[in-house]
């Protein structure tokens, strides 16, 4: 058991190392391959302005998501969630720079704590939701195949999207939490359910590149509203806990 225990963790770690150190440093040639590509067929000036406003609506989608997500944890927490989004700034603003949930744990953590999460709860739900928690990635790259499904003149119906959000939210949980990583957990699932062809995929990888921060930064924000959520819930099931400390 323990044998195949330190195996699976080795095995893991080995794929980290592989997308941190391989992949993702290739990437940008292959997005600069991809965009000579479309300099060749005068398709530029098109993508990037259809780029800009995808990018615009995503940052939108984000903060819609986060006030959504503030205002439950606030209702339930009985907190300001303007305060308490507010005082999750920090790690939010990390995020944009490291691109990596991993990465900003020690700053959502601390900031979690400051809003009056409970440190052990906070201990044991940031870490965890570093690693389960995608719904920023999730909208993002839910978001950018939608739009170059649209402008290519391809299949968008709800059903077809419905599956495929559902098997990307179980795909996510798996997501190695480095730069890059969600969407090259996905790209072939999107390759396989929404049908998109090699020069496709590119366009979807320079896009989720392009702002791989704000989908980690919607992230490990939103697992502030988490924590507030599992800290009001741990108390009130066991106040003489609380009441102890």
């Amino acid at each position: 058991g323990d044998t195949m225990r330190n195996f699976m963790l080795d095995f893991k770690d080995l794929i980290y190392v592989v997308i941190e150190r391989v992949i993702v440093p290739l990437l940008p040639l292959f997005i600069f391959g991809i965009f000579l590509q479309m300099g060749a067929e005068g398709k530029v000036s098109a993508i990037m302005g259809m780029f800009l406003k995808i990018i615009v609506i995503i940052f939108i989608m984000h903060v819609v998501l986060l006030v959504m997500q503030f205002v439950v944890a606030g209702a339930i927490a009985r907190k300001n969630p303007f305060k308490a989004l507010y005082t999750m700034l920090p790690a939010y603003m990390t995020a944009l720079g490291t691109q990596s949930s991993a990465a900003t744990i020690p700053v959502t953590l601390a900031q979690t704590i400051k809003n009056g999460v409970r440190e052990e709860i906070a201990s044991f739900v940031i870490p965890l939701c570093a690693t389960i928690n995608l719904a920023g990635s999730i909208l993002k790259i839910v978001a950018c195949a939608y739009a170059i499904s649209l402008s290519m003149g391809m299949n968008v119906g709800l059903d077809l999207y419905a599956g495929f959000i559902c098997m990307l939210g179980i795909l996510m949980v798996a997501a190695p939490g480095v730069p890059g990583g969600a969407i090259m957990a996905s790209i072939g699932l999107i390759a396989s359910m929404l049908g998109f062809d090699s020069s496709m995929q590119g366009l979807m990888i320079a896009l989720y590149i392009a702002m791989d921060g704000f989908g980690t930064a919607a992230n490990v924000t939103g697992d502030g509203a988490i924590a507030l959520i599992i800290n009001t819930i741990k108390t009130k099931s066991s106040p003489e806990t609380v009441t102890a400390e």
